[in-house]
C-alpha cells in the first residue's frame, strides 16, 4: 500500500500496526495447541489420536491462557512506570528544575488540548528519549541529559513532539500489550524448549512401558513425535512473537516522526534532531524499555533483521519524501555546548531553498 503525503503516511502505518498486532492472538492459540500436544502425548501416545485429543483440549486451555494474559497485563498496568524508573534511574522534573524543557512540552500540549505528561530525566550523556505510561494522566516523557544539552529548542521540540505522538496514538499501550504476549510466549517456550531432555526422557520411559505391554512399541514412538512437534511449535511461536513486536515498533517510529512534523510544522528540525542522535543513543536498559526509545543502535548481520527500530537514514528519507524536509546529509555541529541551527551542517553554508513539499 502506497503513501502520499503526511496524513496517508500516518494512515498507512496505523493500518499495518493493527494487522501486526492481530497476529498475537494467533500465537496465543499456537502456544495452547503446543501445550495440548504435550498433554495428549502422555494421555494418548498414538500420533493420529494424539492430535485429535489436543484439538479436544483447546476449549479448556484457551480460557486458562486468556486468564494468564489478563493477570500479566494487570501487573504491567499497575507497576509499569515504577519498574521503568527503577531500571533506568529516571527522576521527575518540575518547571523550576528545567523551565526550558517544561515550557516546550507545555506549549505543544496546549496547542492540541492535551493533558501534559510527567517529565522525567535520566542523568547520562547518551542522547535518547521515550514515552511511557498506560493510563490517562499517568503518561510520561523521559529524556536524557545528553539529549537536552545537545539539541537546540527547535530540535528538542521535535523530539518531544515525537514522544507526544506515541502517547496520542496510544503507542505506549500497544507496546505494553505486545510485551505481555511476548513475555507469556517466551516464558512458556523457555519452560519447554530448555528442558527437552526431561520430556524426551519421560517419553522414553513411556515407550519402554508401552513396548512391554504391547507389540511394536508404537505408542512410545508417538509420544516422542508429539513432543517434538510441540517443541517446534513453541520455538516457532517465540520467533514469530519477537518478529511481530519488533515490526510493530518499526512502524510506530515512522508514525511518530510524521506526527512530530504535524505538531511542529518543521520536518527540518526532526531531521536535524535525528542526525544529532545518531551514533550517540546507546543507553543500557531492559529490552522491553529499549523498544520505546526514539533510537536504538541497529545490530549488524542477521540480528539486524529483527531490529526494533528502522535505521535513522530510512527515517530521514521518509521525512524528506513525505513531509518535504531538507536533509543536508551532515550532522549539525555542537560547539561549546551550544547546539547549531537546524539544517546547517558543521562545515556547510546555508541550506538550499526548500522546494515545494507535499503540502503545496
Amino acid at each position: 500500500m502506497g503513501s502520499y503525503g503526511l496524513q496517508t503516511h500516518i494512515w498507512n502505518n496505523r493500518l499495518k500496526s493493527v494487522l501486526l498486532l492481530a497476529g498475537f492472538p494467533f500465537l496465543l492459540l499456537l502456544i495452547c495447541f503446543g501445550f495440548a500436544l504435550v498433554i495428549a502425548a502422555f494421555d494418548n501416545p498414538d500420533v493420529g489420536e494424539g492430535f485429535e485429543t489436543a484439538i479436544d483440549l483447546m476449549p479448556v486451555l484457551v480460557p486458562i491462557a486468556i486468564a494468564g494474559s489478563l493477570v500479566w497485563w494487570g501487573i504491567a498496568f499497575f507497576a509499569h512506570q515504577g519498574i521503568i524508573d527503577a531500571t533506568t534511574g529516571a527522576h521527575v522534573l518540575d518547571r523550576r528544575g528545567n523551565p526550558r524543557l517544561w515550557n516546550l512540552l507545555e506549549n505543544l500540549c496546549i496547542s492540541r488540548g492535551i493533558t501534559m505528561p510527567t517529565l522525567r530525566m535520566i542523568d547520562t550523556d547518551a542522547r535518547n528519549a521515550f514515552a511511557s505510561g498506560i493510563r490517562e494522566k499517568h503518561y510520561s516523557i523521559t529524556v536524557t541529559r545528553g539529549l537536552v544539552e545537545s539539541l537546540d529548542d527547535a530540535e528538542l521540540e521535535a523530539v518531544l513532539a515525537h514522544e507526544l505522538t506515541h502517547i496520542r496514538n496510544r503507542d505506549v499501550q500497544l507496546l505494553v500489550i505486545a510485551a505481555v504476549f511476548v513475555g507469556i510466549i517466551t516464558l512458556v517456550g523457555d519452560l519447554l524448549v530448555r528442558s527437552p531432555r526431561a520430556l524426551l526422557y519421560t517419553s522414553g520411559r513411556s515407550r519402554r512401558s508401552s513396548s512391554s505391554s504391547s507389540s511394536g512399541g508404537k505408542g512410545g514412538g508417538g509420544v516422542i513425535v508429539l513432543i517434538l512437534v510441540a517443541i517446534a511449535i513453541f520455538i516457532l511461536a517465540r520467533f514469530l512473537a519477537i518478529a511481530l513486536r519488533f515490526a510493530i515498533s518499526r512502524k510506530r517510529e515512522y508514525l511518530a516522526d510524521a506526527g512530530a512534523v504535524e505538531l511542529t510544522k518543521s520536518p527540518d528540525a526532526m531531521i536535524s534532531a535525528l542526525r544529532k542522535i545518531a551514533g550517540h543513543s546507546e543507553l543500557k536498559a531492559p529490552s522491553q524499555v529499549q523498544q520505546m526509545f526514539i533510537d536504538l543502535p541497529r545490530a549488524s548481520g542477521f540480528a539486524g533483521l529483527f531490529a526494533s527500530h528502522p535505521p535513522i537514514e530510512d527515517r530521514i528519507a521518509a521525512l524528506a519524501k513525505y513531509a518535504g524536509g531538507i536533509d543536508t546529509g551532515t550532522t549539525p555541529s555542537i560547539a561549546d555546548g551550544t547546539a547549531a541551527t537546524p539544517g546547517i551542517g558543521s562545515d556547510a553554508g546555508a541550506p538550499p531553498p526548500r522546494p515545494p513539499g507535499p503540502w503545496g
